[in-house]
């Protein structure tokens, strides 16, 4: 059994998660989370980005959250960004290290990383 102190604890670790993916923001990254997508690898993907997010300490600028199918399963993971006034942009085949490049480059600079966007596959 966890004593009050140790649950808190454990709240407060995970706090930051849950807001994340919860939350609204400027931007909204959307991980597809089919039976599709988490079988060609979307769970660290979503993780990735969950983490990269809060990371940054743009947790109040960005949500992270999940969807059911996208409709395009070869390209699997697939995930898309929103922002205000601007076109959705769907990136394809993504990993958790392709994820990092597109905080750093997509959510942080505002600068879409052609290579992985649906139109270049």
């Amino acid at each position: 059994m966890k004593t009050l102190a140790e649950l808190q604890a454990i709240k407060d670790k995970m706090k930051d998660k849950v807001v994340l993916r919860e939350g609204f923001g400027e931007k909204r990254i959307v991980v597809g989370m089919a039976t599709c997508g988490i079988a060609a690898g979307a769970r660290p993907v979503l993780n990735a980005f969950v983490e990269g997010i809060n990371n940054a300490g743009l947790a109040g600028q960005v949500s992270v959250t999940q969807t059911g199918c996208i409709g395009i399963c070869q390209y699997e993971p697939v995930v898309e960004v929103f922002e205000a006034g601007k076109e959705k942009v769907t990136y394809v085949q993504m990993t958790a290290e392709k994820a990092a490049k597109v905080i750093e480059q997509h959510i942080k600079n505002g600068k879409v990383v052609s290579e992985y966007t649906y139109g270049a596959k």
